[in-house]
């Protein structure tokens, strides 16, 4: 079964009505604890209560600071982030900030490491990112949906002054999302949360049909006068995920393996859902390879430019596919004092080779060894 996740938006979107969210649907509340305390943060609390808007109950996640750093450059809580023992939880935290820093960097003129961030670099910030991606992690979603976001309208006061909302930062993190129009005025989608959607690769499509499992209601601390200011996220259980995807493929003979090798990786770093190279003839007997790419329709614009950019090709061609992806679950074991993941699906499971190569580089034991251990290890 593959755990889904949707997001319904009612009145907007923030990192911490996200994850209070989260935690009223199940999510573990002392996990999400232990993974911000490993970014090594301090003078924080995180509290979850309840409370009651226009009569609905809602969890509201509340963060009670002594120490009051209230901006910190995007390198170091990358670096904090970064610090999360499971590296899944750590992985998503790490995109999500990076995601707001490169965006960050470039509205200012300023790489990206450098930026200093302001009302996004305290405390609320890395607990909001690291919180959601462990109780997503805890609660073993493996795809999340989220329904249209709706954005408000006015102005909103910043570290630079007045600004337009939505504010530049959210505009360009929300690229590629669906928005819809809201009576609502000011800020109703935040940054963390853009950059929380981005990383996750959250599909703005309906959801395969799926098994109701729980529902959690997230209320933001804004107070509405005619409605609750809330974020509601429906958990559910389906058989497979299924979608269509795009495959993009291009035929090349004038260029080496070694760039072959590089954009095959490199299509994966920017989105590209699996890359691979298969050997041709083309005409005149020419050998060749065709490099191809499975993306989401929503990255396939961006893949096709990066593939004209890396290999000069002169043509790529797009062909529509359905994809059944079977659920799967990963879990940790140690090889040599080492950790290696280990996938699952319904039928068979083997250790992720990355995790397998860092241990026989260390232990210098053959890769086929620490594969044949991995495999026998107890969780």
């Amino acid at each position: 079964m593959t755990c889904i996740c949707v997001i319904s938006p009612f009145t907007g979107l923030a990192g911490d009505m996200l994850l209070a969210a989260l935690v009223d649907a199940g999510a573990p509340l002392d996990a999400i604890r232990a993974a911000i305390t490993d970014t090594g943060l301090t003078g924080w609390d995180l509290t979850v209560p309840s409370v009651t808007t226009h009569g609905l109950t809602a969890a509201q996640a509340t963060v009670s600071v002594s120490d009051h750093a209230t901006s910190r450059k995007a390198a170091e809580l990358i670096a904090m982030a970064g610090r999360v023992r499971n590296r899944a939880v750590a992985d998503t935290a790490v995109a999500a900030l990076r995601a707001i820093a490169e965006v960050e960097g470039r509205l200012h003129g300023e790489h990206s490491d450098e930026v200093h961030l302001h009302e996004l670099g305290g405390h609320d910030t890395l607990v909001d990112v690291v919180g959601v991606a462990a109780a997503l992690h805890a609660l073993e979603v493996r795809t999340v949906h989220c329904e249209p976001l709706p954005l408000g309208t006015g102005t909103i006061r910043t570290a630079h002054g007045l600004l337009p909302c939505p504010a530049p930062a959210t505009a360009k993190l929300l690229e590629g999302a669906q928005v819809t129009g809201t009576s609502l005025t000011g800020e109703t989608v935040t940054p963390t949360a853009a950059a929380l959607l981005r990383a996750l690769n959250a599909d703005y499509r309906p959801p395969p049909p799926m098994l109701l499992r729980a529902t959690g209601y997230g209320a933001g601390t804004r107070t509405l006068p005619d409605r609750p200011n809330v974020a509601v996220v429906r958990l559910g259980e389906a058989e497979a995920d299924v979608r269509d995807l795009v495959v993009l493929e291009t035929n090349l003979d004038d260029i080496t393996g070694e760039v072959l090798g590089h954009v095959a990786e490199l299509l994966l770093e920017r989105g590209a859902l699996d890359s691979w190279i298969t050997p041709a003839v083309m005409k005149k007997g020419r050998p060749a390879h065709v490099l191809h790419a499975l993306v989401t329709p929503e990255a396939a614009e961006e893949v096709e430019r990066l593939l004209f950019a890396e290999t000069g090709t002169l043509g790529v061609r797009w062909t529509t596919v359905r994809r059944t992806a079977v659920a799967r679950t990963t879990e940790t074991v140690l090889v040599h004092g080492m950790p290696v993941r280990r996938k699952h699906g319904p039928h068979r499971g083997k250790p992720e080779y990355d995790d397998a190569v860092a241990v026989a580089r260390q232990t210098g034991l053959p890769l086929r060894a620490v594969l044949a251990a991995a495999e026998k290890e107890q969780p």
